[in-house]
This record gives structure tokens, C-alpha cells and sequence, in this order.
């Protein structure tokens, strides 16, 4: 096996910190099942030390000029470039997911620096139009420290999200990323200490989840957060963030329907479809899972489905020739089997895979799964792995009714030569994120979020930006 080679720490007020009588946690590769090496665990006199540093650091970097954190931050996506291939070996080894979508992943993250660096610089407040001798301006400033929680799904990409833009409008962070990926979350903060982001104005920690999420919130130090992750923790954090009103952004789960119209270029829709459902084994939050696919073109949907998966080779990630890896953790395919065998249960049909592999590591088979009825647990929980799921519809109306049956709403696709149908169903889906015949729905100028219990506020674009700000009118005579 690949040698881990990695200090894993703690990074406080410029620091890092190991050992000293911490806790340590495994790190296991979820590929083989072996331990890596050992994280340590923040204790409190940790989130003590990272709240009095991030307090600090957010008067330093609030008064720092735009220019000049933008100078930093280009230089931290310079240094994701030139570091890319180290820094997907250890997403890799700990997330599973093969070596060329997590150089891509890199790479999103260091665009995502680039792109906020510059979009900060163009957040113009504006002068109201007043009476001689008055004068009215809208400030937009930087909320102030923001704590922020990231998965490991896509642990570079979606911390670099959060991190990206609170720091260019001027926060201060404490990032606590996923505790299965800390060796690339590291990478990527040293990048940003190596590219001369000062002490104090970013912290990283690792630990027992629960008491980091409840000690940071409590604190009036904190004055935003951002999360990414399950809608279930989501809504623990939103009744914690309540006691001190604390704002927040949430991206939440998701569950996501795919209307396939018999219109559609039947052959290059499944062509599009089935690599972005084994992406990452399945394991995100935009992956396409529920197939509504018209009755007239449904069976041959399903063969050519079945025949594509059938293809998609299975493996360690670091093999070349690997297009799915692992799930991220051992939990995920007993979670993933349940849900599949309860659709058996109810009359589903296995097109494709169906159970785990044998032998060493977190493996599910890429799973097709057709004519679900509406009542199997798997139509309304997320799956969060490679299995889709498929079901004829007849009607426009009845398949939107379905797509927006569940009580998530994060993204939703569709596919169809029709102009006129998918105007409306861009206005018909319930979700924060519609893709029509294409699943770009993810770019550092876009907003991404989701409604209902997806989660609420938005991360990338203008609106990315403005999330960690707050808004402030003042009125001069």
C-alpha cells in the first residue's frame, strides 16, 4: 500500500499541535480497512485557544485591504495547483473515490479561491438618493468569526467552498472538517498558512463532533456557521444556533429526481446519466437516484442502464483503471444493503449488482433497480450510494407530483428535447438547483442550495459572498 506519510494536527493561531496526551482516532482507508494513522482530538482548552485566536484574527483581517486578501488567496489556489497530485493521493487513500475525480476535486477548490478572491472585490455597497446635505449608504461588512462544518464526501471542495468566501469578505474561521479525511483538509489549510494568511484568521479541528458543534455555537464568539451535511444534524445545529440567534447556512440532504422524457437522445442521455451516478459511489448530495423515466421508453432505459453498469469497473481508487471506488466508511453499505432489500421486499427488480462485494473494504456493486413502487423506504431516504432506482411515469403532471413527492429539494434534472416542457419544469421542480439535460449545476459563480428540508442560504456566486456578511444602513445629516 501507498505510504500515508502524513502529520495529522491540530492547526490553532498559526500552529499546529499533535500529541501532548490527546485522544487519537483511527484513520482507516476505506479501500482495505487498515488504519493509517492516528488524528487527535480537540479537547476544550482547544476550542478555547481556537475562539480567542479566530476573535483576534477577525479584527486583523476585517481591517486587511480587499486587494490584499485577494493576493493571499490566489496564492493559496497556486499552491492547490501545484500540489494537486499529493494532495488527491490523500483524499483518495481516506474518501476512496479514484485519483482522477479527486485531482479534479483539487483543482474545483483552488478555481473556487480564484473566483472569490475576485468577486470580493465587487461587493459595492450604494448611496440612496437623499436631500442636499444628507447623505444615506448600505454597507455590506463581514459578519464577523464563522465556525464551519464540512463531509467528507467532498471534503477539499466543499471546505474550500466555506473557507473561500468567508475569508475574501474578511472573516475569520474555524473549520472542522469530516474526521475521516483529515490528511487532504490539512493539505488544504497548509496551503493557506504557506500562502501567508495570518495567524489567528483560520483554525482547523478535529474531534468528537457533538461537542465541537454545541461548544463553538454556544460561544458569542461565534457569530455565523456554515454546514454541510445530513438534514437530521442540520436541524440539531439550527435549535443550537437559536439560543444566541446565530445566522446560518445549510446544505442539507438531498434525494434527487430524474424526469426522462421519451423525446431525449435516449442513447446520449444514458451516456450522461450512469458515469454521474457511480460518481463517488454515489455519495452526493446532487447524486441522480430517483429515474422517472416515460412508460414508452422506460424497459429500454432500464437495459441500456443495466448494460452501462455493468461496465463501470470497481476497485481501489488508486488503480487507474478503477471508475467507482469505495464507500467513504463502514457504515455506508449496510445503510445502502437495507434500503435495497426493502425495495426487493416490495416487488423491485434487479436490473444490475444488488448486494456488497466480498472481501476487504467498503464495497457496494453499482445497483440499478427498476418499477420501485412509490411505498419503498428507498423513494423517500437518500440513499447516499451507487444505487438508482427507476419507475414509469405517463403524464407531465403525474411525474412532477412525484419528483416533488419527498420532503427534500435540493437539485432535480430533466431530460428533453422539448423547449416549451422544460421551460415549465424549470418553473414546476421543487428544488433549489435544475438541470436540463446536462448535471452542471455546481460552479464557484453559481448559488448552491437547496428548499424545503434541503436546507435554507446559498454557497457560491454573489450570493456565497454575501452569506457571511451582514447589511448595514447609515444615515448621515
Amino acid at each position: 500500500m501507498t505510504d500515508y506519510a502524513v502529520d495529522l494536527a491540530l492547526f490553532i493561531n498559526g500552529a499546529w499541535n499533535a500529541g501532548e496526551g490527546r485522544d487519537e482516532l483511527p484513520v482507516l482507508n476505506p479501500a482495505t480497512g487498515e488504519a493509517m494513522g492516528g488524528l487527535p482530538m480537540a479537547t476544550p482548552a482547544d476550542l478555547a485557544a481556537a475562539l480567542s485566536a479566530a476573535e483576534r484574527g477577525f479584527a486583523l483581517w476585517r481591517a486587511t485591504d480587499v486587494d490584499a486578501r485577494a493576493a493571499i488567496l490566489h496564492k493559496t489556489a497556486a499552491l492547490l495547483r501545484d500540489r494537486a497530485d499529493s494532495i488527491a493521493l490523500l483524499l483518495t487513500m481516506e474518501q476512496g473515490k479514484p485519483l482522477a475525480e479527486a485531482r479534479g476535486e483539487v483543482l474545483g477548490a483552488a478555481q473556487m479561491f480564484d473566483w472569490c478572491a475576485e468577486d470580493a472585490k465587487r461587493m459595492y455597497g450604494r448611496t440612496l438618493v437623499r436631500p442636499s446635505g444628507q447623505r444615506s449608504v448600505v454597507l455590506q461588512q463581514p459578519v464577523g468569526p464563522v465556525a464551519t462544518f464540512s463531509p467528507w464526501n467532498f471534503p477539499i471542495y466543499l471546505m474550500a467552498k466555506k473557507l473561500a468566501a468567508a475569508l475574501a469578505v474578511g472573516c475569520s474561521v474555524i473549520a472542522k472538517p469530516a474526521e475521516e479525511t483529515p490528511g487532504c483538509t490539512s493539505a488544504l489549510m497548509r496551503c493557506l498558512a504557506d500562502a501567508g494568511l495570518p495567524a489567528g484568521v483560520a483554525q482547523l479541528v478535529f474531534g468528537d463532533p457533538a461537542m465541537i458543534s454545541s461548544t463553538l455555537i454556544a460561544s458569542p464568539v461565534i457569530r455565523k456557521i456554515s454546514f454541510t451535511g445530513s438534514t437530521a444534524v442540520g436541524k440539531l445545529l439550527m435549535r443550537q444556533c437559536a439560543d444566541n440567534v446565530t445566522p446560518s447556512t445549510m446544505e442539507l440532504g438531498g434525494h434527487a429526481p430524474v424526469l426522462i422524457f421519451a423525446d431525449c437522445d435516449l442513447e446520449k442521455t444514458l451516456d450522461m446519466v450512469v458515469p454521474q451516478k457511480f460518481r463517488n459511489a454515489g455519495q452526493v448530495c446532487v447524486s441522480p437516484t430517483r429515474f422517472y423515466v416515460e412508460a414508452s421508453i422506460h424497459d429500454a432505459f432500464v437495459k441500456g442502464f443495466a448494460d452501462r453498469t455493468a461496465g463501470v469497473t470497481v476497485g481501489n481508487g488508486l488503480d487507474a483503471a478503477t471508475r467507482m471506488g469505495p464507500l467513504a466508511n463502514a457504515r455506508r453499505p449496510g445503510a445502502v444493503e437495507a434500503l435495497v432489500e426493502d425495495a426487493i421486499a416490495r416487488g423491485a427488480r434487479v436490473a444490475a449488482g444488488g448486494s456488497r462485494d466480498n472481501g476487504p473494504g467498503n464495497f457496494f456493486r453499482p445497483t440499478l433497480l427498476a418499477d420501485v413502487p412509490a411505498e419503498a423506504d428507498i423513494m423517500r431516504v437518500e440513499p447516499f450510494g451507487p444505487v438508482a432506482v427507476t419507475r414509469p411515469f405517463e403524464t407531465f403532471d403525474e411525474v412532477v407530483a412525484a419528483a416533488n413527492s419527498t420532503p427534500f429539494g435540493l437539485a432535480a434534472f430533466a431530460f428533453t428535447e422539448n423547449g416549451r416542457r422544460a421551460n415549465l419544469l424549470g418553473d414546476a421542480l421543487e428544488a433549489g438547483m435544475i438541470g436540463i439535460n446536462n448535471f452542471a449545476i455546481s460552479s464557484a459563480d453559481a448559488p448552491f442550495g437547496g428548499v424545503k428540508q434541503s436546507g435554507y442560504g446559498s454557497e457560491g456566486g454573489p450570493e456565497g459572498l454575501a452569506s457571511y456578511c451582514v447589511t448595514k444602513a447609515v444615515h448621515l445629516a
